[in-house]
């Protein structure tokens, strides 16, 4: 079956009617609509949904736009599978369905989004990875396509973001530090402009200002967030020369890197250096000791990002009256044993 025209051929009623039965319209015969329904199963007759989408300025799509490396697909990092989860639960009610748009790290992701805003292939975007200053935001304004920032940036303008509590981990984690006895706090961060990296290391400093303890640039350890960042970061915190007693880590699969490296060195967590990370499951679950982390669920956020979208565009703002609004994520302290010891003397 190629089309609806052969559909209204075969049961000889005019296409407007079964166009109309296919699309639910109120004023079509009910044993119409049955008999279009059964003809268009029994003949495999699929809509065209390109046509449909040019004709009504829809495409019931939505993008979430994702850069990708070898790195990332090597580490396979799930923090994405879990927030898409929550997205689909989301868009699922409205039968939107959604896709990703994956851009390659060797190009700018401006001109890739201009690419894709141009073919016109979804209603609405998700961006992440938001960098200091993002010209995506400024396209997506001027081009007045509904979007949601996953991430903060220091661009400007009035578009909707959420982004994850990076103030309160930097302040969390030096505190609980700080209160077993620690001054020699590193911090491994994002090697990239990404925006969150600034956002950590701004409250890392303001936490050290508050305990009267000065900052040091030598304990910014500037890594990839991956194992093998993670690997990195362990080999050049036992490079410095006054070695640090504790570290935070800014990424989840940073920990799993940075054990092995200190395992090479005869160096123990929760002993001999106290580490603070973020949870990912089920990777970091069975780090030995037990990583004191910060944790969240990525289903109820990515459920929350899909509602802040939702409520920007038109079509759907009525269903969620409160979601249009920018929100910092908290995420929760989980103790463990790999920052059990306190420092004495």
């Amino acid at each position: 079956m190629k089309g609806i025209r052969q559909l209204a051929e075969h049961l000889d009623i005019s296409i407007g009617t079964v166009s109309r039965a296919l699309n639910g319209k109120p004023d079509v015969n009910e044993d119409t609509r049955r008999r279009v329904l059964a003809a268009a199963e029994e003949l495999g007759y699929v809509a065209n949904q390109s046509g449909r989408s040019l004709r009504q300025g829809v495409t019931n799509v939505i993008g979430l736009m994702l850069e990708v490396s070898r790195e990332t697909v090597e580490n396979s990092d799930d923090f994405f599978l879990g927030v898409t989860d929550g997205l689909q639960s989301v868009f699922s009610r409205h039968k939107l369905d959604l896709v990703m748009l994956p851009c390659p790290d060797d190009e700018d992701p401006h001109e890739y989004l201009k690419r894709m805003v141009a073919r016109r292939l979804v209603d609405a975007l998700i961006i992440s990875a938001t960098r200091r200053t993002d010209r995506r935001i400024e396209l997506l304004e001027k081009a007045r396509i509904p979007f949601v920032a996953l991430g903060r940036s220091a661009s400007g303008g009035s578009y909707t973001w959420m982004d994850l509590d990076f103030e309160g981990v930097a302040a969390r984690g030096v505190d609980r530090l700080v209160a077993k006895g620690h001054r020699r706090i590193a911090v491994a961060a994002p090697s990239s402009d990404i925006n969150l990296g600034y956002i950590f290391l701004d409250s890392y400093r303001q936490a050290l200002k508050r305990h009267g303890i000065p900052f040091d640039p030598a304990l910014i350890i500037r890594v990839k967030s991956s194992e093998q960042g993670g690997y990195q970061a362990g080999h050049e915190l036992l490079m410095i020369e006054e070695r640090p007693t504790a570290i935070i880590l800014i990424h989840e699969l940073m920990a799993i890197g940075l054990y092995r490296r200190l395992a090479e060195a005869g160096i123990v967590p929760g002993r001999d250096l106290a580490v603070v990370g973020f949870r990912e499951e089920p990777r970091t679950h069975f780090l030995q000791p037990s990583l004191t982390s910060f944790r969240m669920s990525l289903r109820d956020l990515g459920a929350q990002l899909g509602e802040t979208l939702l409520a920007t565009m038109p079509a759907y703002a009525d269903h969620y009256p409160q979601g249009a609004r920018n929100r910092i994520w908290p995420l929760e302290l989980v103790p463990g044993e790999s920052d059990a010891f306190t420092l004495t003397g």
